[in-house]
């Protein structure tokens, strides 16, 4: 029975964010990876279309949609898996926290917006990629600061980074 449990535990670190403030980030990133997901779904009518030469072989290996499928799962499974530890292994004091997880969402708006908004956005924006990446981590920051509420979380007893 206890090893159950501690399965189970260990299932939940890995399955579930911790608070709502991670979840929030989790289904953000996940967003843009839909919107990737669903404009190549919608516009890519032969693999050879895609630029993404990893994207590609999956595609001509297992099929359009199969292939698509399962290179989407893979490629951002350890990404999934990393915010699920994160929010439930590591703490910060406050401070140091408000700056930390600013600084991981510019990371992750410039990674999310290279592989997946300048890559969703490319089927129908012709816009330079830099313009497209631009624009895609302006949106992730802007959305991450309204959604995870990174400014607002962390300003309940200090003035760092807070905006009022």
């Amino acid at each position: 029975m206890h090893s159950r449990l501690n399965l189970a535990s260990s299932l939940r670190l890995l399955l579930l964010p911790r608070n709502n403030h991670w979840l929030g980030r989790t289904l953000m990133i996940f967003a843009f990876v839909l919107f990737d997901y669903a404009s190549t779904l919608a516009f890519c009518q032969v693999s050879y279309q895609e630029a993404n030469v990893y994207t590609r072989a999956f595609m001509d290996g297992l099929g359009l949609h199969a292939g698509l499928t399962l290179f989407v799962l893979l490629v951002n499974m350890p990404i999934y898996m990393v915010l699920c530890l994160d929010s439930h292994l590591v703490k910060l004091p406050p401070r140091i926290a408000a700056a930390i997880e600013i600084s991981v969402d510019a990371v992750f708006a410039w990674f999310v917006a290279g592989l997946h908004f300048s890559g969703g956005s490319s089927w129908f924006w012709l816009a330079p990629d830099l313009l497209r990446q631009i624009f895609g981590a302006s949106l992730y920051m802007v959305l991450a600061l309204l959604v995870t509420g990174s400014l607002r979380h962390r300003c309940d007893n200090q003035r760092l980074f807070c905006m009022s």
